[in-house]
């Protein structure tokens, strides 16, 4: 049988502090790496607390970058970063507050943008089949449908 590594509680605090120093972590995966780790319940929450206090760990700074980045680099709307947010256990008063770092102007600018840069890549000649296309692929990305809809009436005539 092999054996994997064991860790003591001074270990796994700094291996995780290092984890969490690298990239912004959420708790539920904080929690699947100390598992990985096969640390024991009670080591699980006695480390969760140290990165906590310390302020390696907080679910508000992990929300505003995942919805930041998600929104300025991948273009994803408002619904599909929702969801992901949500799968990672953040709890809607996060969400709610990460949003309030993308205006309002700057949202509909990036799905402007994207939107238009989709329907010209479209080689479709089919209205109905090229207006799908673009519908599908914003709605993919988790725009909202009133707009994607307004949208791809507006662009694909």
């Amino acid at each position: 049988m092999i054996q994997g590594k064991t860790y003591t509680l001074e270990e796994a605090k700094r291996t995780l502090e290092n984890y969490c120093v690298y990239q912004e972590r959420c708790h539920k995966e904080v929690r699947e790496k100390l598992v990985k780790m096969r640390m024991i319940p009670e080591a699980i929450d006695i480390v969760v607390v140290h990165l906590l206090e310390h302020g390696f760990l907080n679910e508000t700074r992990f929300a505003k970058a995942f919805t930041s980045g998600k929104f300025r680099v991948k273009k994803w709307g408002r619904k599909r970063i929702e969801m992901e947010l949500k799968k990672r256990d953040i709890s809607t008063y996060n969400i709610r507050e990460a949003f309030k770092d993308i205006s309002d102007s700057d949202y509909l600018n990036t799905f402007q943008e994207l939107a238009q840069k989709k329907a010209d890549t479209i080689t479709e000649t089919n209205v109905w089949k090229k207006r799908k296309k673009l519908a599908d692929y914003l709605l993919y990305r988790g725009w909202e449908s009133h707009l994607v809809y307004e949208a791809t009436n507006q662009l694909i005539k």
